[in-house]
């Protein structure tokens, strides 16, 4: 029988400070809702943040789990230590996995039950994108997943759960916070080149080697800048959505931490993905703020 755990433990096992990749897509959706549509079901749209986090501490679990079977996770990598350090046993880990993955999927019928058919597509898009992450992740595939079910998805289900439309034009928004989670995996994968090669796995920053990974990372972080800004040149987003350019000083600290990987390797980006992970919860918070803002005073 396994040790008892404490709650702090069992918070660290999903590993929280990682859900804002998933929950910023949806309040960034909120937010535009709010300027951009009437006869919002709010309820429905906190109904669908909170799904999608507890759909990410599965995922967390079950990617750690198989990271741990596949040696992908030792010692000396820079991966979650709730397994490698002894804290949970396997079987402690896949348990918490299913049981979250369970609650997720019966609150995701509930609220497919309370939409329309749409979501049970969408819902079972970002299912599938949760179970077969770490498979397809070992075969180069999980920067693409991630877009797919931290960006794509959500924004699309968020939409039609709040308003029973399918909002096309909601992909816009998708496409800058999407390509800044993606970064996010990007640079842990570029830091974790030497121990994934050692476990047999590919990733994109594998294939196309370090120099090319650092330039794809910079272009991850400064595109959403100039999207946004192109889309309001367009008309395809509100003047109000430009404040997301406070932000992009932290997003130059980070191209400049990249960057010094030419000269110093890994080590020097041993926390970047967790500047990343910073930068990616301001641009949103901005993101979102910036459309509320459209809707009050446009």
């Amino acid at each position: 029988m396994g040790r008892k755990h404490t709650f702090k433990e069992w918070i660290i096992a999903v590993r929280p400070w990682s859900f804002p990749a998933s929950a910023m897509p949806v309040m960034v959706t909120l937010g535009y809702l709010f300027a951009a549509h009437e006869g919002v079901n709010w309820l429905n749209g906190v109904w669908a943040l909170l799904n999608i986090v507890v759909f990410h501490a599965a995922g967390n679990t079950w990617s750690d789990w198989f990271d741990y079977r596949r040696k992908v996770d030792a010692d000396d990598t820079f991966g979650a230590k709730t397994l490698t350090s002894g804290m949970f046993s396997e079987k402690e880990i896949l348990r918490l996995s299913i049981g979250l993955l369970a609650v997720a999927s019966v609150a995701g019928i509930a609220l497919w039950l309370r939409t329309g058919m749409p979501l049970l597509y969408i819902g079972l898009g970002g299912l599938l994108c949760t179970v077969f992450y770490p498979y397809l992740k070992y075969k180069a595939l999980g920067d693409f997943v991630i877009f797919i079910a931290y960006a794509l998805l959500p924004t699309l289900g968020t939409v039609y759960a709040c308003t029973l439309l399918i909002d096309w034009q909601v992909l816009y928004l998708a496409v800058p916070v999407g390509l800044i989670t993606v970064a996010i995996l990007h640079c842990n994968n570029l830091r974790d080149i030497r121990t994934d090669k050692r476990a047999h796995i590919r990733t994109i920053a594998m294939n196309i080697g370090g120099r090319a990974s650092v330039w794809l990372y910079c272009f991850e972080i400064l595109f959403p800048y100039l999207w946004i800004a192109g889309c309001v040149i367009f008309c395809v987003l509100p003047v109000w959505t430009l404040l997301i350019w406070l932000s992009v000083i932290p997003a130059i600290q980070n191209v400049r931490t990249a960057l010094k990987f030419f000269r110093d390797g890994s080590d020097v980006i041993s926390s970047l993905d967790e500047a990343t992970a910073k930068l990616q919860l301001l641009f949103s918070l901005m993101f979102a703020a910036a459309f509320v803002l459209s809707g009050l005073f446009s």
